[in-house]
């Protein structure tokens, strides 16, 4: 790692957009060690077996069905950041057109290179963190394009030690995590076009010099339920002892020094942290009074999400949608 080179690759941001996307991705990578994907065939062999079992103990447990998708891949954190660079690009791609119309300046120079360094900071803070990611592909360019399913396997070994948990087991939990979310999108095929309306009407506001809060607390109450589903499924379907791993993963996500602290909520994890929370208790309380698979009804259709005051009462959605 070298934070004085990433700053000169920052410093280097040029072009007419609002973030030069490259120097990010460089920058994210200077600063951050990109970690060992040389894995041995039974860890290779491992992560195959654990995403095929999670498919299939999800089916039987949550009574639903999706495909994992075709493209699984145990990643470095550099590869992360290439991946992610162009999820974070595609959203920005509003305020970036709306941007380019606006005449040079010396201050918009600045600009960029403030909103470039902000990038390459959130890019690298999150690839020395993130464990699994689901990759719905929200806003690609060829909406057919196969979602991805990524495991930053450095960083899975990095703190199943910290957790002094045996990362098998802990890679196992992973892999299940991930694949509710492969089976969550899987079952609501709709989903995506509806997070990609509000992500779009919420960015087009701010390009405008707007704001749509509506468009916003949608998106928010849709990943509340998101998270909370997977918190659901995780708890059901995973097939072994987990109660110490909930335990050391939940002190994870509020844990750290000051600087990751800060970082953190800078990044709007904190917010993360209460979607699983808040969605984690609406789907148990629903779970715990119509079974699991009355659950799963709210991937049906967009109508059966709850609304955030539901959320908090979660016996209103039961009387509304009646599963």
């Amino acid at each position: 790692m070298d934070f004085l080179r990433s700053a000169r690759v920052v410093s280097e941001a040029a072009g007419s957009g609002v973030v030069d996307w490259d120097r990010a991705a460089a920058a994210a990578k200077e600063s951050t060690d990109p970690g060992s994907i040389a894995l041995t065939s039974a860890e290779r062999e491992g992560y195959a077996t654990d995403v095929r079992d999670a498919n299939a103990r999800l089916r039987e447990v949550a009574g639903i069905d999706f495909d994992v998708p075709a493209s699984i891949e145990v990643q470095n954190r550099h590869h992360w950041i290439d991946a992610s660079a162009g999820t974070f690009r595609r959203v920005m791609a509003p305020i970036e057109a709306t941007a380019s119309g606006v005449p040079w300046s010396p201050v918009r120079d600045l600009s960029r290179i403030a909103n470039t360094g902000s990038m390459a900071f959130a890019l690298g803070f999150l690839a020395r963190n993130v464990l699994g990611q689901y990759d719905p592909l929200l806003l690609a360019d060829e909406p057919d394009a196969d979602h991805g399913l990524y495991f930053v396997h450095p960083n899975i070994v990095r703190v199943a030690s910290m957790l002094d948990v045996e990362t098998p087991r802990f890679r196992r939990w992973i892999a299940f995590h991930e694949v509710t979310h492969a089976a969550e999108f899987g079952a609501a095929p709709w989903l995506p076009e509806y997070l990609e309306s509000r992500v779009e009407r919420g960015v087009d506001g701010l390009s405008s010099g707007g704001f749509d809060p509506a468009a916003f607390a949608e998106l928010q109450t849709a990943m509340t339920a998101v998270e909370g589903y997977a918190e659901l499924l995780m708890d059901r379907a995973f097939d072994g002892e987990y109660a110490d791993l909930r335990r050391k993963l939940d002190a994870r996500r509020g844990g750290g020094g000051p600087v990751q602290r800060l970082a953190r909520r800078l990044l709007g994890l904190g917010l993360k942290r209460r979607q699983y929370e808040r969605g984690a208790a609406f789907f148990s309380h629903v779970a715990d009074a119509r079974g699991i698979e009355a659950a799963s009804v709210v991937w049906d259709s967009p109508d059966f999400l709850p609304t955030d005051d539901e959320i908090e009462n979660p016996a209103a959605w039961i009387t509304r949608v009646d599963p």
